[in-house]
């Protein structure tokens, strides 16, 4: 049964990419960026937090997700996009209440226990 407690108040969207796929993330960011209501943060080319691969966050509302998301489906281009609520609690924003736009990774949540 669903936490009926947990509200969601934003949503982060991870873009995953490496080396070969860097300008192709950063592009996808910007655009979503200049296109869509969400902020864009730093383009990492180094593990941060619990991503196990270089990543870029879009952070929106979660009255907006009806609008990202499936922009994201039809725009990332086979890259892996990680995408969770934000509800106060990490742990389960990272692990019970996850969705993923192409290849799963795992992640490491060790940092949230």
């Amino acid at each position: 049964m669903a936490n009926q407690s947990a509200t969601i108040s934003a949503y982060h969207a991870h873009v995953y990419f490496d080396a070969g796929s860097l300008n192709q993330a950063v592009s996808l960011c910007e655009n979503a960026r200049n296109n869509l209501p969400v902020a864009m943060g730093r383009v990492h080319q180094k593990r941060v937090g619990p991503h196990p691969e270089w990543s870029c966050q879009l952070s929106f509302s979660a009255d907006q997700i009806g609008e990202v998301l499936p922009w994201l489906i039809l725009n990332r281009n086979g890259l892996s996009v990680f995408l969770h609520p934000v509800t106060g609690n990490d742990l389960d924003d990272h692990t019970k209440y996850i969705t993923w736009l192409g290849d799963s990774k795992p992640l490491n949540t060790k940092m949230f226990l």
